[in-house]
């Protein structure tokens, strides 16, 4: 687990394979903002392949949620075609031959916790650069 993560108390993790269904089995919060971690599963060996974040800070220091929170986010997020991951996650777990895959999710901005979303996702992302000289392979780019 990456050190900047310790702190955040609401948070929470699933599991996710070809045959299931994203909806039913994605346990993040509809009104929560954070990050989410996605890491392939192969036996023992947890990858880690991408990371996403949702909710926007305002100037007044407010949050703005999206609609849907994070669960929205990691279900109907597009992510490798104008589609929802609900549908590109299974195609692409196919492709690589992913049999599960593991999500982690993170609730950092809310009455114990006020990091902002996409700061914690870029740390992570840089602390993932720096240590493979590449990001995660589902991170596009940053």
């Amino acid at each position: 687990m990456y050190k900047e993560l310790k702190k955040i108390k609401v948070q929470n993790q699933f599991t996710f394979s070809t045959d299931d269904s994203l909806e039913e089995v994605c346990n993040a919060p509809e009104a929560g903002s954070g990050i989410f971690l996605v890491y392939a599963v192969d036996g023992e060996e947890k990858v880690l392949i991408m990371v996403g974040s949702t909710g926007t800070i305002q100037n007044d220091g407010t949050l703005k949620i999206k609609n849907g929170g994070l669960f929205d986010k990691i279900v109907n997020g597009h992510q490798f075609a104008k589609t929802g991951r609900k549908y590109s996650w299974p195609a692409q777990m196919k492709l690589e031959n992913i049999s599960l895959l593991e999500v982690a999710w993170y609730e950092t901005f809310n009455d114990k916790n006020k990091v902002i979303p996409t700061f914690l996702e870029g740390q992570i992302l840089q602390n993932f650069l720096d240590e493979n000289a590449k990001l995660p392979r589902w991170n596009v780019a940053f």
